[in-house]
């Protein structure tokens, strides 16, 4: 398979995975900027810390990829741009793909794009346009030897929780991730649930897709430490964190942290004593 040199970048040789998204400028939300207004420093302080991978746009992929040397994450491309984020709805929807976004992906030394697979309350023209988009992509990235890694994303009415708004229904992520698999996604990176003990079945409905878990709004240490504990133990093959990262007070202590659960099975009180500096990565 020809993505598998690009899987073998994005992976380490137990099949995990830590990726560090700081692509939320796409999105046209003022919230989403916080702690990423300088976008060099803020992937200058990631690329430090040494995730295996930084998500990011095409307009900003330069930040990693100008870095010298060899040792550095692999860059995942942010493919589409959507309007689904602020506190309230905009009357028209969209999740636009970049136009050639694998062609860009290649340039640019990618080792994966990442595209949304959304599902809001009443807005099936939104859904159907992720369907077409990850389509779309999934034939170029057959032909360019792209790994492909689909976002399904289960969301509530905005009127309940507005701006980000996941909703955790086992029994709704668990068929939209299914979804993202029969479309051909070569990697998930889906919500946690209500009840993280769950996780499991979203693990087996993959069918043997690596799953990564991603972080959503800013969590305490302890929530993001215990449930990243509890999610590797359930099966998932890594996270996609961005803001309990880079919104975090001290992000290289947190990456480490992260990187200690997700590679080495770390328990919560070791990745804990890591993020406080009382214990040597």
């Amino acid at each position: 398979m020809y993505r598998k040199p690009r899987q073998n970048r994005m992976f380490s040789e137990q099949g995990k995975c830590f990726d560090v998204a700081i692509d939320h400028g796409f999105f046209n939300e003022y919230s989403f900027l916080s702690s990423i207004e300088d976008m060099k420093k803020a992937v200058q302080t990631i690329v430090a810390a040494n995730p295996d991978c930084v998500q990011l746009s095409s307009g900003q992929a330069r930040l990693l990829q100008e870095i010298p040397g060899k040792q550095k994450p692999g860059l995942v491309l942010r493919t589409d741009a959507a309007n689904i984020y602020g506190t309230e709805l905009p009357q028209f929807l969209f999740s636009e793909l970049v136009s050639n976004a694998v062609e860009q992906a290649v340039v640019l030394d990618a080792v994966a794009v990442c595209v949304n697979l959304l599902l809001l309350p009443g807005q099936p023209e939104l859904h159907h346009q992720c369907v077409r988009n990850i389509a779309l992509l999934k034939t170029e990235c057959d032909k360019y030897g792209m790994t492909l890694m689909v976002e399904p994303l289960v969301m509530l009415p905005n009127e309940v929780k507005g701006g980000y708004m996941v909703d955790g229904d086992i029994q709704k992520i668990v068929p939209l991730v299914r979804q993202a698999v029969e479309l051909g996604a070569d990697v998930i990176k889906a919500d946690p649930c209500d009840n993280v003990q769950e996780y499991h079945k979203v693990i087996e409905v993959a069918s043997g897709i690596p799953v990564l878990v991603r972080g959503g709004g800013r969590a305490s240490d302890e929530e993001i430490i215990n449930r990243t504990v509890e999610l590797m133990n359930q099966g998932a093959s890594g996270i996609v964190y961005g803001r309990n990262v880079i919104q975090h007070p001290t992000p290289a202590r947190m990456t480490s942290a992260l990187m200690q659960i997700v590679h080495y099975g770390a328990t919560a009180e070791q990745a804990l004593s890591i993020l406080k500096g009382e214990l040597a990565q």
